[in-house]
Order: structure tokens, then sequence, then C-alpha cells
């Protein structure tokens, strides 16, 4: 799509408009929503907050699967321009803890990126600096590069860190960052402020993945098709499914959906 393809080379104005253009066209009909999920970064750029926020609501309100992460992550950094910094938190902790759960990493760097600002944000100069340094290995590992939209803001930001921790302490934090694998990455930030520890059962154990698999499963359902509305494989479906049963302490799917409805 011409609007995710003028991110990356800079051209907010011009995403804007392919964007715009295609609301025009499709609305957020779910079956095309997948290519609205970046679609808030154009106007932010742009300058326009407003109108970025209410493009990420819809963009997280009808995206599914891994694109699911990279329009909660697109909904962070807009709320950090708004200054919502509690609602870039719960934002860009879901997006990773939804790619973590479904293994979806693309997007990794982009989440990592928001959660350091945040902690910069908060005065957690270390953790920033260690977060910003794992999604630049995260980037080199993988081959992603940051969209040209983004730059200016992220140059600002480890400028601004590597002045309040000064040269050396920046440094050094920096080297422990980008010393941790993927898996090592996501670990860390998912221990960082603010992560709320799951209990082992029960509803609220459940992951974000597990309960769009109920939610599907509910409404009638197979794992194919479970499989094709998340953009994974039947496999990880049967795989969610069995934790979930493991932790509701149930066997059946219409045991399942009668959960679900209790808590709808």
């Amino acid at each position: 799509m011409v609007g995710a393809a003028s991110l990356p080379g800079g051209d907010a104005a011009a995403a804007w408009q392919a964007y715009e253009a295609a609301r025009q066209r499709t609305g957020t009909d779910p079956r095309m929503a997948s290519m609205h999920a970046l679609s808030g970064l154009a106007p932010l750029a742009c300058g326009d907050p407003t109108t970025a926020r209410r493009w990420a609501d819809d963009a997280v309100s009808a995206v599914r699967g891994g694109y699911l992460s990279m329009a909660l992550t697109t909904r962070a950094r807009v709320a950090i321009a708004q200054g919502e910094l509690e609602q870039a938190e719960r934002d860009a902790r879901e997006a990773l803890s939804r790619a973590a759960d479904i293994g979806t990493l693309l997007e990794l760097p982009n989440t990592l990126e928001c959660l350091a600002d945040l902690a910069a944000a908060a005065g957690s100069h270390r953790e920033a600096a260690r977060l910003f340094a794992a999604a630049d290995a995260a980037r080199q590992r993988s081959g992603e590069v940051r969209f040209k939209v983004l730059d200016a803001d992220y140059k600002a930001s480890v400028a601004a860190l590597r002045e309040a921790m000064g040269d050396e302490d920046f440094d050094s934090a920096w080297a422990e960052g980008a010393a941790l694998s993927t898996e090592d990455a996501i670990a860390y930030a998912q221990r960082g402020r603010g992560e709320r520890k799951r209990p082992t059962s029960g509803w609220a154990s459940l992951t974000p993945t597990e309960r769009d698999v109920v939610r599907l499963v509910s409404e009638g359902l197979a794992n194919n098709d479970i499989a094709t509305r998340l953009f994974v494989s039947p496999r990880t479906v049967q795989t969610h499914l069995t934790h979930v049963y493991t932790k509701l302490g149930l066997s059946s799917r219409v045991q399942l959906a009668q959960e679900a409805a209790r808590h709808a």
C-alpha cells in the first residue's frame, strides 16, 4: 500500500494522503484492516496527534494477530506525543506481550523504543538506555530499519538520555542492552516498570492472545479458521487452547464458550 510505502522514506504527507484515500474506500473493513495498522504514524509525523489518535484507535479495534502489535505500538507512540504516558505504557506492554506470545517479532524494536522513551520519562535512565540498545541490536539481527518519519524523535531521545546520564554511564548501559538476545530483551522489558504479574490459573491468567482464541472459539470458529484470523498456524492455536484448558480447568469447547460468556 502507498501509505505504508511512504513512511519508511520519510514522506509523511504522502502517506497521510494515501491512508486517507484508503479509509474513504474501505473504512475499517476487517478484511482490509491490516493495511491501517501503522496509519496513525502519518498524521503524527505531520503534527496532528488528534487525527493520529483517532486512526490508531480505529486500527487497534479492527486488526488482529501480529498486526495488532503494530497497531498498539503505533498508538503508544501517539499517546506519548499526547502526554498520556499511562495509556502508552499499557499499549506498549500489551504489544510486547502479544508479539512474544504469537512469535511475531518484526515490530519488536519499535516497541522496545517506546518502552525506552517511557522509562526515560519516568527517570529510569539506565533502563531506557538498555532498551534503546536492545532495540538497536534487534534491528541489526533482523535487518529491520526504522521509518525515517521516526528518526528525528529517536535521535533526540537518545541524545537527551546521553546528556542526562553522562557518556560513561550511558555507554555502559548501552553495552549491557546491546548484549541481550531477542529473548532476553523481551524478558528484560517484561520485568520492567508497570508489568503486572499474572496468576497461574483462572481467567486473569490468560494472555491477550489466549483471550483472542477463546473469543473466536465462543464465536463457533474451528481451529483452522482461528489460525487464519490470527495469522498463526493451526498447531499454534491448539497449543494456546491446551494452555487455556489447563489454566481454567476445562476440557471442552462448550465449557470454554460458557466460561467466556460469563466474562463477556
